[in-house]
C-alpha cells in the first residue's frame, strides 16, 4: 500500500517525473498525494486530497528547476484523509522531508517524547514521527545516513521510509517488510527509488531489490548498508525484462477492461509453457509431507479452487488457509511440510510472514508470484512467476487466471496427464475468447442494467463453482461496490434461503460436471421464493430467468464463468455511476499493512 518515488540526478524536471512516476503507482493508494523537492536551501511541497489530477495545478512549483525529490500515493491509515495528513511531511527546520509506507507501532510514545523536546506536529499520522527523530538525531551533528539509521532503529513494526534532506542533498531510505526498489539511471550519478519496479520501468530496467534490514544512500553515488549496524555492504544489481507499454491502457477505457481481455493469451502462454515448472511442483508435492497452499483475497480464492482440483483429479489431500489465519495454523509445519504461497504482487503481508515462520521451521516454500524479485520471490526455495503480465487494476483478473491454470496443470501432471490439462487450457482460452466478442459482452452488459439498482446479489455453487461463486462475489464487491454473498449451494436450507425476497438476484453457477442436478434444485428452492434466477455455464435450464452461456472444459469451465462475472462486475460498476472501476474505493493493490 501507499506509492513512493523518488529520484536523484542531473535532469532539471524533478517535480513532473515525480508526478508521472506516481501516476503510474495510484492502484497502491489514492486518498491523497504529495511532492517534496530541492528550493534552493530549503524544500518545495506540492500536496492535494484525492486522486491525482492530469497535471500539477500549481504551476509555480511545477516551473522549480530542481534535482532531487520525493512523492507518495497515499493509502490512510492513521489519520484522515487531509492535506495535513497526507505526505510528505517536514521537520522543524523545513529542510528534511519524509514519505512512508507501513504503521509505526510505537508512534504514541515516540511522538511524546519528541514533545517535550519542542517538536511541532502539524498532522494525525505515525509517519510525522519519523521525520522529526530524523531532525533530532541530525542535529546532534551525525551523518543523514546515521540519522536514518538510528531513527530507523526506534521504529516498531514493518515500514519503508525514504527521506529527502535539501541541505546534504541526499535521499536516504530503509525498509523492513514494506517494498523499496531502487532504479539505476544511464547517467552517472542517476537513481529513481519507488515502492515497486511499475514506477521506473519506465526510465531504466537495472534495478535492486532492498531486502529487509537494508538502508541505501542516494548521493553522488549509491552506497548500501544493513541494519541495525549500519556496516557497508555490496549490493546486486538485477535486469527487468519488462516493457512499458505493458502499463499502457491503450485502445481500452480502462485497465480492468483491458486486462480481461488480455486473459485469453494468458492461460494460452501457461498450457504452451508451463510443462516444466508444473512438473517440479507437482514432483514438491508428491514429495511433501503436507502441503498448505496460503493466500489472500483473490489469491485465496485460486488457492481454494487447488483444493477441490488436487482432491478430484490427483486423489490429493491439500490444505488452504487464508494468510492473515496461517499464523494460528502453523503449528502443523515441519522441515517435511511444502508451502505454497500465492500472490500477484509477491508482496501482501498477510502471506509474507507466514511464509518466513515456515521458513524458520525448515518448511520448503514453492512461491507463485506474479513479480520478479518481490519479497515472497526471494523468499521462495522454488519460484513459479505466473506470468500474467503487469496488473494495474486494484482488481485482479488475469493473475487469477494464471494461478488456476498453473494449479490445474499441476494437478492433472500430478497423474501423468499433462497433455490433457493443456487440451483443457487451450480450449478454455479459446472460450474466453468467445466470451469477448461483442455481440456477447453486450449480453453481460444487459444484465448489469438489470442488476445495477438491487442491494443485495448471492451467488451459489457447489464443488468446484462454490470457489467460483467466492471470487464472483469478490469480484462484484471490490468492483461495483454491491453487497453480494457466495455460498455453497447445499447451505441454502441452513439458514441462508432466509435471506430470498421477490426479486432477490441469485447467480448460480452450473457447469456440465456432478454437480449439475443439485445446483438446479437449488436455483429452484431459490425461484420459489420469488429469487431472481441468472443461470452462468454450458447449457440452459429452464429455472433460469436470464442465462449467460459459456464453453464445457471440465475443470477448466471455471475460466469461463469468472470471466462472465468479472465483465458483470465491471459493466454493473459502470452501470451505478462509478467513473474508474480501476480504483474501487478504499482498496490498493499491494496490501503492505497488517
Amino acid at each position: 500500500m501507499c506509492g513512493i518515488f523518488g529520484y536523484i540526478g542531473s535532469k532539471t524536471n524533478t517535480s513532473e517525473m515525480i508526478f508521472e512516476g506516481l501516476k503510474t503507482l495510484e492502484y497502491r493508494g489514492y486518498d491523497s498525494w504529495g511532492i517534496a523537492i530541492k528550493d534552493g536551501d530549503k524544500l518545495a511541497v506540492e500536496k492535494q486530497v484525492g486522486k491525482l489530477p492530469e497535471k500539477i495545478a500549481n504551476e509555480s512549483f511545477s516551473a522549480i528547476n530542481s534535482t532531487i525529490g520525493i512523492g507518495h500515493t497515499r493509502w490512510a491509515t492513521h489519520g484522515g484523509v487531509t492535506v495535513e495528513n497526507a505526505h510528505p511531511h517536514l521537520d522543524c527546520t523545513g529542510q528534511i522531508a519524509v514519505i512512508h509506507n507501513g504503521i509505526v507501532e510505537n508512534f504514541q510514545e515516540l511522538k511524546a517524547e519528541l514533545l517535550t523536546k519542542n517538536h511541532k506536529f502539524v498532522s494525525e499520522t505515525d509517519t510525522e514521527v519519523i521525520v522529526h527523530l530524523l531532525e533530532e538525531h541530525f542535529k546532534n551533528g551525525t551523518s543523514f545516513t546515521d540519522a536514518m539509521r538510528e531513527t530507523f532503529n526506534k521504529l516498531h513494526g514493518l515500514n519503508a521510509v525514504v527521506a529527502l534532506n535539501s541541505s546534504t542533498n541526499e535521499i536516504v531510505a530503509a525498509k523492513n517488510g514494506s517494498p523499496l526498489i531502487i532504479g539505476i539511471g544511464d547517467e552517472e550519478g542517476e537513481f529513481f527509488l519507488a515502492s515497486d519496479a511499475t514506477g521506473i520501468i519506465k526510465h531504466t530496467k537495472k534495478v535492486i531489490f532492498l531486502e529487509d534490514h537494508q538502508m541505501v544512500n542516494l548521493g553522488k553515488t549509491l552506497k548500501l548498508f544493513g541494519l541495525p549496524d549500519g556496516n557497508e555492504i555490496e549490493y546486486k544489481v538485477t535486469a527487468l525484462d519488462w516493457d512499458f507499454s505493458d502499463a499502457q491502457k491503450g485502445e481500452y477505457p480502462h485497465f480492468l477492461l483491458k486486462e480481461i481481455h488480455e486473459q485469453p493469451h494468458v492461460v494460452e502462454n501457461i498450457a504452451l509453457t508451463y510443462s516444466e515448472q508444473t512438473k517440479q511442483l507437482a514432483h514438491l508435492i508428491e514429495e511433501a509431507f503436507g502441503t498448505f497452499m496460503v493466500g489472500c483475497g483473490t489469491a485465496s480464492y485460486a488457492a481454494f479452487a487447488g483444493v477441490y482440483l488436487f482432491s478430484s483429479i490427483a486423489k490429493k489431500h491439500v490444505n488452504f488457509t487464508i494468510g492473515s489465519e496461517f499464523n494460528y495454523l502453523e503449528h502443523y509445519i515441519t522441515a517435511k511440510t511444502l508451502v505454497i504461497p500465492i500472490s500477484q504482487s509477491g508482496e501482501t503481508i498477510d502471506v509474507v510472514e507466514p511464509v518466513q515462520k515456515a521458513k524458520e521451521k525448515g518448511a520448503q516454500i514453492a512461491a507463485l508470484v506474479n513479480v520478479l524479485g518481490s519479497t515472497i520471490y526471494r523468499q521462495a526455495d522454488h519460484k513459479i512467476i505466473l506470468g500474467a503480465g503487469q496488473e494495474k487494476a486494484v482488481v485482479a483478473t488475469k493473475s487469477f487466471m494464471a494461478m488456476y491454470a498453473i494449479l490445474l496443470m499441476t494437478a492433472y501432471t500430478l497423474v501423468d496427464k499433462q497433455d490433457e490439462a493443456k487440451d483443457l487450457l487451450i480450449k478454455a482460452a479459446k472460450d474466453i475468447t468467445q466470451i469477448l466478442l461483442p455481440e456477447n459482452m453486450q449480453k453481460v452488459h444487459d444484465l448489469a442494467e438489470i442488476l445495477k439498482t438491487k442491494e443485495h446479489i448471492y451467488i451459489l455453487g457447489r464443488g468446484l463453482s462454490y470457489a467460483t461463486a467466492l471470487e464472483a462475489t469478490m469480484k462484484i464487491k471490490e468492483t461495483a461496490c454491491v453487497h453480494a454473498e457466495g455460498f455453497a449451494g447445499g447451505e441454502l436450507k441452513h439458514g441462508v434461503i432466509a435471506l430470498i425476497e421477490q426479486g432477490t438476484p441469485c447467480i448460480v453457477f452450473a457447469p456440465a460436471d456432478e454437480t449439475y442436478d443439485e445446483i438446479i434444485s437449488n436455483a429452484q428452492e431459490v425461484r420459489a421464493r420469488g429469487g431472481l434466477i441468472i443461470g452462468i455455464g454450458p447449457k440452459n435450464n429452464q429455472v433460469f430467468d436470464h442465462f449467460i452461456q459459456t464453453g464445457d472444459n471440465k475443470e477448466a469451465t471455471l475460466l469461463s464463468q469468472i470471466t462472465v462475472a468479472q465483465l458483470l462486475a465491471y459493466y454493473l460498476a459502470l452501470a451505478r455511476g462509478i467513473e474508474d472501476p480501476d480504483k474501487p474505493r478504499n482498496l490498493a493493490k499491494s496490501v503492505t499493512v497488517k
